[in-house]
């Protein structure tokens, strides 16, 4: 068991170092967080000074922070549905990870959460530092911060694990490009990335909170934010947890069947 634990841990850091190595698409992603969060106030500051000050519970300060954050973790989240287990069905490579003593999904998921980690030092923390400088509202519980870090670290896990059902359907599709086109759409619409989505209409809000998509990223948001209060933050991680156990759970379901269904030709 210290063995197999000892083999995941070093793929967690495979993934990270090996996501450190594109330091140039780094910086640019810092620009392009920035620039959209720059456009996001812009729209969503506007729009609650249109509304008196106050929208759906979001005051000026809070409605920064939500920007903020969000921009902050999106580049750690996997919201496009693009992975590398996708590539490796298409092209057969996926029959030597299934020869390998370790299981694929948590293989895959590991390492990618590693590079996801990594993400958070050079993209994460400048669009904190911004949203410091424009006006972040701090959360009213020192609790807020550990919650806050277990929710981030689960939100990580549950969009890298539903982005994984989206690569084993080339199981059968072979070519995921159009599902993946379409979980972007959706993840990060439900997930909360353009606007807070306390700012849907009722029948959408209960939409959303029906996939797993909420506990990406908005969830998160709410536990850092300090919106909600040492029971509600329990609460939220607990779909969280039991998010990650539906879509970690499907994700087996559908390995064992795409690898009883593989057909490898060539040599």
């Amino acid at each position: 068991m210290r063995g197999i634990a000892r083999v995941y841990w070093r793929l967690l850091g495979a993934g990270f170092r090996r996501q450190s190595t594109y330091r140039l698409a780094a910086v640019g992603g810092v620009v392009a967080n920035a620039t959209f969060g720059l456009l996001k106030v812009a729209v969503l500051v506007a729009t609650v000074h249109a509304a008196g000050g106050e929208l759906a519970g979001y005051d000026v300060g809070r409605m920064s922070t939500y920007i903020w954050l969000s921009q902050a973790m999106l580049g750690s989240l996997n919201l496009n549905g693009r992975t590398d287990i996708a590539e490796r069905i298409k092209d057969g490579r996926v029959a030597v990870d299934f020869l390998r003593p370790l299981d694929v999904q948590a293989a895959e998921i590991t390492t990618e959460v590693g590079r996801s980690l990594f993400a958070l030092i050079p993209r994460g923390i400048p669009m904190l530092v911004i949203g410091v400088f424009a006006g972040m509202a701090p959360p009213g519980s020192l609790a807020a911060y550990p919650l806050g870090a277990g929710s981030l670290l689960l939100g990580i896990v549950i969009s890298v694990a539903a982005a994984y059902l989206v690569g084993v359907a080339g199981f059968w599709l072979v070519e995921t490009r159009g599902l993946q086109v379409f979980y972007m759409v959706i993840a990060g619409f439900l997930a909360g990335l353009f606007v807070p989505i306390g700012l849907f209409p009722r029948w959408l809000l209960v939409l959303a909170e029906a996939t797993p998509f909420p506990s990406m990223m908005m969830y998160p948001i709410d536990v850092l934010a300090g919106r909600v209060d040492l029971a509600g933050s329990l609460g939220l991680l607990a779909v969280q947890v039991a998010w990650l156990v539906a879509v970690a759970g499907l994700g087996q379901v559908l390995t064992r069947a795409g690898r009883r269904r593989l057909e490898v030709q060539g040599g």
